[in-house]
């Protein structure tokens, strides 16, 4: 699963960051492991002078992202994943991305924002949460 900073660091110009995602959307490709970024986390990143190089990214067949729209069960476990964490609904786009991976049975969760995303995942064992250097 990619938060908004993960997604952003592998969309955009080549950084350190974006190589450390990179490696790890190659790895996943490597054992049949689903990449994902939540529809919502998008919404974070659509912003002016920013629509073309998140499509882009979408677009590039190797980058092997794909997205999780929320419908009303997602909805229900997000809900779940912000009470569980003590958290409110600023922290909902967060939620989507642990409730997603949640979802799949288990979860890697690529972040730059490991405190917000730790709180969030702890009472799953098996999601397990990764910061970007």
């Amino acid at each position: 699963m990619l938060d908004a900073a993960a997604f952003e660091a592998v969309a955009g110009p080549a950084s350190g960051r974006g190589r450390e995602v990179a490696r790890a959307l190659a790895a996943a490709a490597e054992v049949g492991a689903e990449v994902i970024v939540p529809t919502v986390v998008l919404a974070e990143l659509y912003r002016p002078g920013r629509l073309a190089l998140v499509d882009a990214c979408l677009a590039r067949g190797d980058a092997g992202i794909g997205t999780r729209d929320t419908d009303r069960s997602l909805a229900r476990l997000v809900g779940g994943v912000l009470a569980a964490g003590g958290a409110g609904s600023e922290h909902l786009a967060d939620a989507h991305v642990v409730a997603t991976a949640v979802e799949g049975g288990r979860g890697v969760i690529l972040t730059g924002d490991p405190d917000d995303l730790g709180r969030l995942a702890a009472p799953y064992a098996s999601v397990t949460v990764v910061a970007l250097p």
